[in-house]
């Protein structure tokens, strides 16, 4: 994973906090995120994010993206790395608003549900078993990059892809959410390791939610 170097510090830049404190505003900065995904799909219209030129819209996207992930992972600045978060919170609230605009609002609360559920047990399962989640972490990121590049074939060459690949990514997106929940509670508790560690799992949390509305959606 693109943000992994966060996880691998082990020398503290700033002062170190409490743990209560330092899982707190993990919490408070995931919500922020969230909040403003809301406030996205709440305020922006769908059909005037589609009527963006596709390249523009990708470009836009990944660039928005690499460069928040570049500010949240090489800044030991709190301000820096959460404007780096905001970074990353916006292309992917466009991308929610897409996707939840075609499902029933009920499907949506339900996948939310789900989601949270989910992502619920596997930070427990991370602080249980860091060791098991770190040996997995590598076939992890192989099966990812592979997936990739099936649905992307699949895409351009008959249009659809098949409910198992939506299950193959919430499977890796699960093992994610453990290894980098594990790994967040080992290296050393500051702010800014707090909010780096909650763009971390943002972007997991994301991606599974996503995935789960479209298995739910195939219902």
């Amino acid at each position: 994973m693109i943000e992994s170097e966060v996880f691998d510090r082990r020398d503290s830049d700033g002062q170190e906090i409490s743990v209560r404190v330092y899982n707190l505003i993990i919490g408070v900065v995931l919500c922020w995120g969230f909040w403003i995904n809301w406030l996205m799909v709440g305020s922006i219209s769908p059909e005037a994010i589609t009527a963006i030129n596709p390249w523009l819209f990708f470009i836009g996207y990944f660039a928005s993206c690499f460069l928040g992930v570049y500010l949240f992972s090489s800044s030991s600045n709190p301000l820096v790395s959460f404007v780096g978060y905001n970074f990353v919170v916006v292309p992917f609230g466009f991308v929610i608003n897409i996707v939840v605009s075609r499902y029933d609002p009920s499907l949506i609360i339900e996948a939310i549900q789900v989601t949270g559920l989910v992502t619920g047990v596997m930070m427990l399962l991370g602080v249980m078993y860091p060791a098991f989640f770190s040996r997995i972490v590598g076939a992890l990121t192989i099966a990812l990059v592979v997936v990739i590049i099936v649905e992307l074939i699949m895409i351009f060459t008959v249009g659809t892809v098949p409910a198992l690949i939506d299950w193959i990514v919430v499977i890796i997106f699960c093992g994610y959410i453990g290894f980098d929940w594990g790994r967040a509670n080992q290296i050393p508790k500051t702010v800014d390791n707090a909010v780096d560690s909650a763009a971390a799992l943002y972007m997991d949390i994301i991606n599974l939610f996503l995935r789960i509305v479209r298995l739910m959606g195939r219902r």
